[in-house]
């Protein structure tokens, strides 16, 4: 009997995020496993999809940004004159931690310098953006106490499997 997709079975799963337009952004073919409905939370409510489904099945869904990245907040962008800024950060795709007024830390990259000015953005790069996610199931099976270990070595109240 093939095994399906349900809360506590060990999946493994490949996965390609493409953009609207159908360009790759993400791809994915070294196998993925996690434990389904455990602590995992795949893209864009992709678990809803996956319930009762087995290995070999493949799935392709469209996720607006609120299921995704999230929309884009131009309130994340920051604008600085270059000479204000350490050299170390002086180059795209630099990281640069912020923190608010809370303590609160976040990473910003630098996205742009141009004109004396460098920007930093907090926003994920996929954000505001609709994706494509298309998932191959690979394997279904009953999780292993390795498998819940691995998931989660902290863990200390794993279910007894049979």
């Amino acid at each position: 009997m093939t095994e399906k997709i349900e809360p506590g079975k060990f999946v493994s799963l490949t996965y390609i995020i493409k953009d609207k337009a159908g360009s790759v952004l993400e791809h994915n073919d070294i196998p993925t496993g996690y434990i389904f409905g455990g602590d995992t939370e795949l893209l864009g409510g992709m678990d809803e999809l996956l319930i009762d489904k087995q290995a070999g099945d493949e799935i392709s869904s469209e996720i607006p940004p609120a299921k995704g990245f999230g929309e884009y907040n131009p309130a994340m962008v920051f604008v600085d004159d270059l000479e204000n800024v350490p050299e170390d950060f002086r180059h795209v795709g630099a990281e640069v931690q912020m923190q608010n007024d809370r303590g609160e830390s976040r990473s910003f990259y630098v996205s742009k310098i141009k004109d004396g000015k460098l920007v930093v953005d907090g926003n994920h790069p996929l954000a505001g953006k609709t994706l494509t996610l298309e998932v191959k199931i690979l394997e279904v099976r009953d999780a292993t106490e390795a498998d819940f270990t691995e998931a989660d070595p902290e863990t200390t109240n794993k279910p007894t499997l049979n």
